[in-house]
């Protein structure tokens, strides 16, 4: 995924979370702040970081600055995700799915949160796991990184687009890419991706025929003695089995 500057984006903050600590030491207790603080432009850009410092004030503000760094794309089909998508991290569990127009966002906690500033207006969002907040946060961000519009799923599979989904879909696609493209926003999968898949006739297994070979005859001669007088009588040749070796008798 290509980097992304903040500085040409119109970012809004939003603190999800602040937290107090206190650290005891010998002489006393010391106080501190751990704040959650997500940023977005309302535009399918959205990033989250934790910001801690003995003030309030400069907490947000190492918030922000660690937001700005994790901002990541939402590939949004209209007002809605394209498809859904289930992530777990650590004992947080998100699951997103799209929504038809005028659902509205059906979210709540840190995932409505990242939703609201990244722009998606209908999406249906469920914790499955820990309502960590933090937890949760991180596990909406990687969600939102898995998104893959059906164009870019057909230029993995080296296909055309309107194999895959309903012509509906198609022009939806079609449409949000172009406009992402007229903002200056690059495809999750870039355009001149094409995976040229093999034929039937080069991934069919060949089948490799093993010539038999008749086994040699070996001369050879066994000694055979007759327990009732001790006379040594004479065996016919024997053929030699392959892959197996003649043994003799080293006392012979």
């Amino acid at each position: 995924m290509a980097l992304i500057n903040p500085e040409t984006l119109n970012l809004d903050e939003h603190v999800i979370q602040t937290n107090k600590v206190q650290k005891t030491h010998k002489g006393g207790r010391t106080m501190s702040w751990s704040i959650l603080v997500a940023v977005g432009d309302h535009n399918g850009h959205v990033g989250a970081g934790i910001g801690k410092a003995r003030a309030i004030p400069d907490a947000i503000r190492k918030g922000v600055e660690a937001a700005k760094k994790a901002i990541v794309h939402v590939p949004m089909v209209g007002s809605t995700i394209p498809h859904d998508v289930l992530v777990r991290r650590g004992a947080a569990e998100i699951l997103l799915k799209p929504a038809s127009a005028g659902t509205g966002l059906v979210a709540g906690g840190s995932a409505r949160a990242l939703l609201e500033l990244a722009g998606v207006k209908d999406v249906l969002a469920k914790s499955l796991g820990s309502s960590n907040k933090v937890n949760t946060a991180w596990a909406t961000l990687e969600a939102l990184k898995k998104l893959k519009r059906a164009s870019d799923v057909a230029r993995l599979r080296g296909k055309d687009i309107n194999d895959l989904v309903p012509k509906s879909v198609v022009e939806a696609t079609l449409s949000a890419e172009t406009e992402d493209a007229a903002h200056g926003i690059a495809a999750v999968v870039p355009v001149d991706t094409m995976i040229e898949r093999p034929s039937a006739a080069a991934i069919a297994p060949v089948e490799t025929v093993t010539p038999v070979v008749a086994a040699p005859e070996v001369e050879a001669t066994a000694l055979a003695v007759d327990a009732g007088n001790d006379t040594p009588v004479t065996v016919a040749p024997i053929a030699a089995t392959p892959g197996v070796e003649e043994v003799t008798d080293a006392s012979a």
